[in-house]
């Protein structure tokens, strides 16, 4: 697990809008001015992101809602263009390779998508769908070992033969989400980007997507960056962790090190918030104030000091960005006060 299979370097996405002008009660000609005259903005969804995700690991990426994480892992697998930095998968650099380039790589670096109920077209059957991607690469060079192959991809995530000729509406949420997982599998890659594969589901059909995504992690050789806003979740499959606070990364740190003692103020008080049946592995609970900042006009300095729970913050904190720093136990933190 030494070898880096993807390395980011100051990966940025930022999004073109317009700011609303105030809803103030005017004239029809002022509201046609005022639509037509909207500021241009920029939203900073993500900024500067240096990471490296190591062969065979599971990398976790939490935060809040909002906070770039699935814009991070899309554009990382170039389905956003990225504004600036660097994309390096198994030594080439992908940020300077063309669509026509790039193409074969596909095959390589595969996504689960969060909405089981959204990622399938409702007008093609189950068994199109998984070998729509055979086809679109030339992996297979007949009817009867397109089907094959299908059966193969359903048998790996626990589904039967004849899931094949039925339609997405056939199927339950839990059923779905496995069927993206053999479309995901279905060109042998390296790499997969799991985008919060288990958020809606029920309780009881979570631990099932995780257990095989982990079964089929050993068997298949793969590496995951799995996205997700459940600690527990996390905890039990990543081996190490990225927290993610308005589009950059906080911290960084092996899963056990981060669990047992984050050191940015923003990891722990995510941690806080863990229901814990023990009572003497219950923290203490950290509020925080206010609400997340606007990625279109983040604060200066470190992003995270009108919420930050630190007392007595020192200058540096309002003036200067935190760059992420090597802290004692090895883990990486981007925070003025973390030791």
């Amino acid at each position: 697990m030494s070898d880096v299979l993807v390395r980011a370097v100051g990966l940025s996405k930022h999004f073109a809008t317009k700011l609303p002008w105030p809803k103030t009660p005017a004239p029809a000609h002022v509201k046609v001015w005022r639509a037509v005259t909207r500021m241009n903005a920029t939203v900073k969804a993500v900024s500067e992101v240096d990471l490296e995700i190591r062969s065979g690991e599971t990398l976790g990426l939490v935060g809040e809602s909002g906070c770039g994480k699935s814009t991070l892992g899309r554009t990382i697998l170039r389905l956003l263009e990225p504004t600036a930095g660097q994309i390096v998968f198994d030594g080439k650099d992908l940020t300077q390779m063309p669509q026509r380039s790039l193409r074969p790589l596909r095959r390589e670096m595969q996504m689960i998508f969060q909405d089981p109920y959204a990622s399938l077209n409702p007008r093609m059957s189950i068994g199109t769908a998984i070998a729509e991607p055979l086809v679109i690469h030339g992996l297979v060079k007949s009817a009867a070992e397109r089907t094959r192959r299908v059966h193969e991809l359903l048998a790996k995530v626990g589904l039967r033969e004849d899931a094949a000729r039925r339609y997405p509406h056939e199927f339950s949420g839990g059923q779905r989400q496995r069927v993206g997982i053999a479309r995901a599998l279905a060109c042998g890659p390296k790499f997969v980007v799991c985008d919060e594969p288990i958020s809606a589901l029920d309780v009881s059909i979570q631990a099932q997507i995780v257990n095989l995504l982990e079964d089929l992690q050993e068997a298949e050789q793969l590496t995951y960056l799995f996205i997700s806003h459940d600690l527990k979740v996390v905890q039990h499959i990543c081996d190490r962790v990225a927290v993610m606070y308005l589009g950059r990364i906080v911290e960084l740190a092996e899963a056990k090190a981060l669990y047992r003692t984050p050191k940015h103020p923003y990891t722990q008080a995510l941690l806080s918030a863990v229901p814990r049946i023990d009572p003497k592995s219950r923290r203490e609970r950290i509020l925080l104030t206010g609400d997340v900042p606007s990625p279109i006009d983040p604060p200066r300095g470190c992003a995270f000091h009108p919420r930050c729970p630190v007392k007595d913050k020192p200058r540096a904190c309002f003036e200067e960005l935190p760059k992420l720093r090597v802290l004692g136990n090895g883990s990486q933190a981007a925070c003025h006060v973390a030791d």
